[in-house]
């Protein structure tokens, strides 16, 4: 796998209940910053998104933000750190997103993150890319999303080695290990019901 330069995180425009998201949020901005890993994030000020990018800035890393015009006019767009994109639609944003970066983060969020993760594990499933993914999975957060991707295997309607497609850990320690011994996606989650 080639070096890492980039990291797109998608996560939540809340904090969440449980103070853990935050800390590893600012945990993984430092860790970022120390590697001196640009962050390409969706462009808010708010929630985990806000700490994750302030936490990079902070550390003196390089931070990408990239929002939606509609959302910039609710003022939630991040103006204080890096640089900020303005796009024209929500696609265009993920777009963009994953075309500035080498790989995934995905932090606990809502609606719109479970989303993001879905459409770029599918993307890699279609075999439009080969990025790794890692689900960072504090406190369980994603138990259920593996159960659902698990439910999706044992009723047939994919491959088992879709799990291949992303990795899940517990911390911020064990993500960069995660990207680089993430494995290239199989041609079967592909062909397999061809």
């Amino acid at each position: 796998m080639k070096d890492i330069t980039s990291l797109c995180v998608f996560c939540g425009s809340r904090a969440g209940e449980d103070p853990a998201y935050a800390a590893t949020a600012e945990a993984l901005g430092k860790a970022m910053a120390d590697r001196q890993i640009r962050l390409v994030y969706g462009g808010g000020r708010i929630g985990i998104m806000g700490i994750v990018a302030q936490a990079v800035f902070d550390g003196g890393g390089q931070v990408t933000g990239i929002i939606p015009d509609f959302l910039m006019h609710l003022e939630v767009g991040n103006t204080q750190v890096g640089d900020l994109v303005i796009t024209e639609s929500m696609h265009t944003r993920k777009a963009r997103m994953f075309e500035l970066s080498d790989a995934i983060i995905v932090m606990p969020g809502g609606l719109g993150t479970l989303d993001e993760a879905f459409e770029i594990i599918t993307w890699k499933q279609l075999r439009q890319h080969d990025k790794p993914i890692v689900l960072v999975n504090i406190n369980g957060y994603w138990d259920p999303f593996v159960t659902l991707v698990e439910s999706i295997i044992s009723g047939g309607f994919a491959h088992e080695k879709v799990m291949e497609l992303f990795s899940v850990v517990d911390s911020v320690e064990a993500i960069f290990p995660a990207l680089e011994n993430a494995p290239e996606p199989d041609q079967v989650v592909l062909t397999s019901h061809l």
